[in-house]
């Protein structure tokens, strides 16, 4: 009865571990065959300094840092969608290389986590680890880590004052990069210890050729008159233009992006609604501006949120001609 039963066991387990293997094995291989769908502008984001667009004079001096493995304090300030972001996580990924790039660098969004017990625990505490590794490509590897504190300008005033301190006795071992749109925000001590780059809006040339580029590698089919008007309604800001045109590649399925889907998509007033608003203004006729309120209240009620805008500019005309009258 032993003998049956070792007999049996062993001629089905091996039986089951096999087939469970070979199932574990199709599974694993479909899951690589998968690909995760990315955002555009993380895909798209730039991998070297070289590839970021109309700031010329911060490619300068961050390419003569990185020839020499070394690099000050930063301070980035300017618009968003400028490529505050993007150039130093670029110099990072040169000066690291990918295989140490995620142990030297530390990013934090201050919004987020602005606290003084953030600087206290996780900045501090990253900066006092030690150093070690070297490329494997043999490029030469900087002796210190890089802390990225992205939007510092929301970081409370106790947090600036303790991160002061805290550059002043890591500096063999880190640097720090300030990103900000608001330079004023940033207390003097800290902005004496880095050296200050401003971030100009990109022009409308820029952004047109690099979204062009990127309609043409992912297949959109939209008109130069198309990407002139999506650069228009994001004001400035490449990143809201990117993200503004895979929405709208989404949206369409595949057909050509016109300007009506980038207008409801980009939240932006019809110039049709604003000329016929003026209209009513300078016929003086109380009944037609009436008439025009009422008709935005209704997409109001429809729940039309781009003309939350148009309220405010109708009541103060229909208060300044109740007064006249």
């Amino acid at each position: 009865m032993q003998a049956f039963l070792k007999g049996t066991s062993g001629s089905t387990k091996p039986q089951f571990t096999k087939d469970r293997a070979v199932s574990a094995s199709a599974g694993s291989s479909g899951e690589t065959k998968k690909t995760k769908p990315v955002p555009w502008v993380e895909k798209y984001r730039p991998k070297c300094v070289d590839e970021v667009a109309f700031q010329e004079e911060v490619v300068a001096v961050l390419k003569k840092s990185l020839e020499g493995a070394d690099l000050p304090n930063l301070l980035f300030y300017g618009p968003p969608g400028t490529g505050k972001t993007s150039t130093i996580l670029a110099a990072a990924r040169e000066l690291f290389g990918p295989e140490l790039f995620r142990l030297r660098v530390l990013e934090l969004n201050a919004s987020d986590e602005r606290g003084i017990q953030v600087v206290r625990e996780k900045v501090k505490n990253f900066a006092q680890l030690t150093v070690s590794g070297s490329r494997s490509d043999g490029k030469p590897c900087p002796p210190f880590k890089i802390v990225i504190l992205d939007e510092a300008d929301s970081m409370t005033s106790a947090a600036q004052a303790a991160l002061r301190r805290t550059m002043e006795k890591e500096s063999k071992t880190t640097r720090f990069c300030l990103i900000c749109n608001y330079v004023s925000r940033i207390i003097e001590p800290l902005t004496s210890r880095c050296s200050k780059f401003r971030f100009k809006p990109l022009s409308d040339e820029i952004q047109q050729k690099r979204l062009l580029d990127i309609a043409e590698k992912e297949n959109v089919k939209i008109s130069h008159e198309g990407i002139a008007y999506l650069v228009k309604v994001s004001e400035g800001d490449l990143r809201k233009a990117i993200t503004f045109l895979q929405s709208a590649t989404r949206l369409t399925g595949g057909k050509e992006v016109m300007e009506d889907v980038i207008t409801d998509i980009a939240g932006v007033i019809p110039a049709t609604t604003i000329d016929g608003i003026f209209t009513a203004c300078q016929s003086g006729s109380f009944d037609k501006l009436e008439a025009v309120v009422k008709e935005v209240d209704k997409c109001l009620a429809d729940g039309a949120d781009e003309h939350l805008q148009l309220m405010s500019l109708c009541a103060t005309v229909m208060q300044q001609l109740t007064q006249n009258c």
